[in-house]
């Protein structure tokens, strides 16, 4: 099996240890790839390309316009390799091929987006208050970007980062998740073939403790933009205070989704699970926290339950599958120790809470559909991302008892309001402390809204004008169109 390499100053090339990692499927514990295992040595290797194409290269002083070229071809090739895309993202992540499609799809929409925007002009005329004088705002890149992505959504999480970056003017080097590099790496392959210039854009291949760690204490690197866990997010912010480099962190959510009496009930129902159950609860912005009125809790539980119970677990590559595996070994026990200290909290399994007994399934990281009642914040399965396929429920009773129990977190990414009551709907809304909430709807996102989270799901956006923005930095250029010379410290003879 070839060894897949990094891609430094617009090479393909071996770790300089020459170490790799296997990199397995998820459903089966089978290899399906080799990759050069990146040291802290190619990271200071990677950001020292990324320095000198920014500093001395013409990326940062192309036209917007010219840039938004290249992207719009990433754009395109990944349209063209979709299939390819998605099955590798199939094999690495053990999601079912039909949401790698979807996940295709809009990440090919996230690169034109990034494209449309480069068409508009990147200045401000102010108002100036020196008589003839023009006064104006430019936005300029950063400069050298540090990306570090997650395993959940490899690629759609690197679109994120990459299409705004490139589109910015900025140079980067990205770490994907050392377990779920293979999309990473073939988009890199099409961002060659698109054009972008040696030195822009720069791969390394290692894990978090030794290659971003490095990558984040870099005098060189202007901005670290990390989708990920709370605690290596702080570490980050530790780390980046070396040059007091910019700083964006998108740190997952404990989510709420409350579930009003008057809401659509089967509609209502059915988003609950689509809300938690795709890719195994491994989403940041799951709505794994059901908050249901008392009056309808019995009668929704139910009803709940007997749908979870019809979810079909497989082989991401069967049309019949609805939920594949968890990503690893390590992973699986994390939401097993979960359940158990939630049950021993005074939880109840009304559904799930184990992993299936199926011979065809025992080879694959698998855990059942839960749904855990008697649920109170108090507990550590209400208030701590379990990142599995884990519903908790609440119940109350009063509209206000509602919005002190969804704020009742440390996260603060996402939530959603079921009632058919608009103005009920909007005063929740306005109340929620969660950068996204959705009404009637749950787990909706698209590239010209914004993404990110309130308290300590971390700060900066992604998507959006402020996406791009997050790559970009003001500057004030005054001219004056007629000075003249002002002595203010007296004759020029004394």
């Amino acid at each position: 099996m070839d060894i897949k390499k990094q891609f430094i100053d617009g090479k393909w090339v071996y770790s300089n240890a020459k170490n790799s990692r296997e990199i397995i499927n998820p459903f089966n514990q089978k290899s399906i790839a080799q990759v050069t295992e990146s040291n802290e040595t190619d990271a200071k290797t990677a950001v020292a390309a990324a320095r000198k194409a920014f500093d001395y290269g013409d990326w940062a002083y192309m036209s917007s316009l010219e840039r938004g070229k290249i992207v719009r071809k990433i754009a395109e090739l990944i349209e063209r390799d979709k299939e390819e895309l998605a099955t590798l993202e199939t094999l690495n992540t053990g999601k079912t091929l039909e949401e790698s499609r979807w996940d295709m799809d809009d990440i090919a929409c996230v690169f034109h987006y990034y494209a449309d925007l480069a068409q508009q002009k990147c200045e401000e005329i102010i108002d100036s208050q020196v008589p003839n004088s023009v006064s104006k705002v430019v936005y300029e890149p950063v400069g050298v970007c540090a990306q570090i992505t997650p395993w959940n959504y490899p690629l759609l999480q690197a679109s994120w980062k990459l299409a705004p970056a490139l589109v910015a003017g900025n140079t980067l080097v990205m770490k994907p998740s050392e377990i779920t590099p293979l999309t990473t790496i073939k988009v890199f392959e099409l961002m060659e073939e698109a054009g972008v210039p040696k030195g822009v854009v720069n791969l390394v291949l290692g894990p978090g403790h030794t290659v971003g760690a490095e990558l984040s204490v870099h005098t060189d690197v202007d901005l670290v933009s990390f989708t990920g866990g709370l605690e290596t997010g702080k570490k980050i912010m530790q780390a980046a205070s070396s040059n007091v480099k910019k700083v964006a962190l998108e740190l997952g959510g404990k989510n709420p989704n409350i579930i009003f009496a008057d809401a659509d009930f089967n509609t209502a129902v059915d988003q609950a699970m689509n809300a938690v159950f795709f890719h195994a609860g491994q989403i940041c912005s799951a709505g794994t926290r059901i908050i249901v009125e008392e009056s309808i809790h019995d009668t929704f539980i139910d009803a709940l339950v007997r749908r979870v119970k019809n979810i079909r677990l497989g082989n991401g590559f069967e049309e019949s599958t609805e939920m594949g595996p968890l990503i690893s070994k390590e992973h699986l026990q994390k939401v097993i120790s979960y359940v158990k200290d939630g049950i021993e909290e005074g939880a109840t399994v009304a559904i799930g809470g184990r992993q299936p007994e199926s011979e065809e399934l025992k080879a694959g990281f698998f855990y059942l559909p839960t749904v855990l009642t008697d649920c109170t914040t108090n507990m550590s399965v209400v208030q701590n991302e379990g990142f599995g396929p884990v519903i908790t429920v609440e119940k109350f009773s009063t509209e206000e008892e509602a919005i002190i129990l969804a704020n009742d977190s440390p996260y603060g990414l996402s939530g959603g309001v079921w009632t058919q009551d608009l103005a009920k709907a909007e005063r929740c809304v306005a109340k929620m402390r969660m950068g996204t909430v959705w009404i009637n709807d749950f787990n909706i996102y698209f590239p010209q809204a914004p993404w990110g989270g309130f308290k300590q799901s971390g700060f900066g956006r992604e998507l959006g004008k402020t996406g791009l923005q997050e790559y970009q930095e003001q500057k004030h250029v005054f001219h004056n169109l007629q000075p003249e010379a002002m002595n203010w410290f007296g004759t020029e003879d004394r």
